[in-house]
């Protein structure tokens, strides 16, 4: 109940303020919405699992808290990718273009992991704490890093079996 616009979608600042402010809603609504989410994504990525493509993942939530550093489920990504900002210019924007109160913006990312858990498992790090034109350059340098992670994986892959490793045992 109240999580219900009136056009009949989802009021995502009153589920916001409901499950933010309670561990237990926050639990249930997880429980709810990660095993689908996660089932989906495996299905995706099962799809392009044998091919060259790049598969970008938009994951908000891939570092849990700073006790479960990466979910399992994401322990054998080719690579991952994290947008950094600064605390303090999150909340700047969390107020500035969502509607936020100070206070709550801080409480959300309060309740997040810490910058240094999502920083500790990023094989690549795009700086969003510029304007626009700074965080598009971060975006090129990073579908530069992709390809070549890309091309890197794929030689490995199609490289000849020499036998060394099964010798060296």
């Amino acid at each position: 109940p109240g999580i219900v616009a009136a056009d009949g979608t989802l009021d995502r600042a009153a589920v916001a303020a409901r499950v933010f402010g309670d561990p237990d809603e926050l639990a249930a609504l997880n429980a709810i919405v990660h095993p689908a989410v996660g089932a989906e994504m495996a299905r995706r990525r099962a799809a392009w699992a044998d091919t060259d493509a790049i598969v970008v993942l938009d994951i908000p939530l891939l570092v849990r808290s700073d006790d479960e550093p990466l979910r399992d489920e994401y322990r054998d990504l080719a690579g991952i990718v994290v947008v950094d900002v600064d605390p303090e210019i999150a909340v700047e924007r969390l107020v500035r273009f969502r509607g936020f109160d100070p206070d709550g913006a801080r409480a959300r990312i309060a309740r997040q992991a810490s910058r240094a858990a999502r920083l500790a498992v990023a094989d690549f790090v795009i700086d969003n704490g510029g304007d626009l034109e700074q965080l598009e350059r971060e975006v090129e340098r990073c579908w530069a890093w992709m390809r070549r992670r890309r091309d890197e994986l794929a030689a490995a892959r199609d490289a000849p079996d020499t036998g060394e490793a099964a010798a060296g045992e």
